[in-house]
């Protein structure tokens, strides 16, 4: 088979070239410019490595249409955007899937640590979660669509980094030495309300107010802060405090003691089937919801009306944040996932 790799010039991507490679495959790879900060440097070093054909795609356009700008929209309204999820459906795996058809390839890869599995009997595509937990990315590929899914290939579903590592370290491979990296790859400085105030966006001084209304002091403007945020309130009360509730109409943060976060239901729109059919109605009581991406799956009823899923919770979570992805999972298989309204 002939495939189109995404590759970034670290360990992931170019280890799951490699295997394809050592398995006799054809494949070409592509490296997507997402904004100033994309180095693609790491890339030509691994494409050269691998000895395989090199493309560079400026993707900067679509980025800041769909990435950049839902990302300043959603903090501003008082939400805490996942631009992972929003760049993997409209940039880098839609591009890539567009690119492949072009080149003649049969599917595309990625690093990522997940699976794409077909159900055969309902023709559904769906993703599921990787054998290295630590490491599962699942969670931040609920939003693509079943065209997409049909043309993605994981390899790297059933392998573990720490292995990669390993064998990386033994061939020398420059990148076998790298760290993760943990930062959004366009705000590399991590100051996200810096980067929304240079898109020319006024975020003001507002109350911060406990839960009966009563000011508490002063914020420094809704894009500083996120559901669940301890440090950096500048407040003094008699024990901590965190934010509860942005609400972005009034310009208030509401602040209250960590117990006051813990919540038993909560609400989903903008659904993305997978697993699950697409559905405007239905109850289903053996599901497993991830709120945010490093949190645990917790067993939940969920219903469905209209574009709409309604959640209960077995047992109350917290700091449940608008703007989060919320993914539902039947077994280890992504049935639906939605945003956090």
């Amino acid at each position: 088979m002939k495939y189109l790799a995404g590759i970034s010039g670290g360990l992931d991507s170019t280890s799951a070239v490699g295997m394809l490679i050592e398995s006799g495959h054809t494949v070409i790879g592509a490296t997507l410019v997402m904004s100033e900060h994309t180095d693609v440097s790491g890339a030509k070093i691994a494409a050269d490595l691998l000895g395989i054909e090199h493309h560079i795609i400026d993707c900067r356009d679509i980025f800041e249409q769909h990435v950049c700008r839902d990302f300043v929209d959603t903090y501003m309204s008082g939400c805490t955007p996942n631009p992972c999820v929003v760049c993997n459906r409209h940039v880098k795996i839609e591009t890539l899937v567009r690119m492949a058809k072009e080149l003649g390839c049969d599917k595309v890869i990625t690093g990522h640590y997940s699976a794409v599995i077909l159900d055969e009997a309902i023709g559904r595509y769906s993703v599921s979660r990787a054998y290295d937990d630590s490491k599962d990315q699942s969670y931040m590929l609920w939003a693509l669509t079943q065209e997409q899914l049909a043309m993605l290939h994981l390899p790297l579903s059933e392998t573990f980094k720490k292995e990669l590592r390993k064998v990386g370290l033994e061939k020398n491979l420059p990148m076998a030495t790298t760290g993760e990296s943990m930062d959004i790859c366009f705000i590399p400085d991590g100051d996200y309300a810096g980067f929304i105030k240079n898109a020319g966006v006024s975020s003001p001084t507002g109350d911060f107010i406990d839960q009966s209304g009563t000011k508490l002091g002063t914020h420094r403007g809704i894009i500083h802060y996120t559901v669940g945020q301890r440090k950096g309130l500048g407040i003094s009360a008699s024990e901590p405090l965190y934010v509860s509730k942005i609400n972005a109409e009034n310009n208030t943060i509401t602040l209250a003691p960590r117990a006051e976060l813990m919540a038993e239901t909560m609400t989903v729109r903008n659904l993305n089937f997978q697993a699950l059919p697409p559905t405007t109605s239905g109850t289903y009581d053996h599901l497993l919801v991830k709120i945010r991406y490093k949190a645990a799956p917790v067993a939940a009823q969920v219903t469905i009306e209209g574009d709409t899923a309604y959640v209960k919770f077995s047992t109350p979570v917290s700091a449940i944040t608008p703007g989060q992805s919320a993914v539902f999972y039947d077994c280890n298989a992504i049935a639906f996932g939605g945003v956090i309204s």
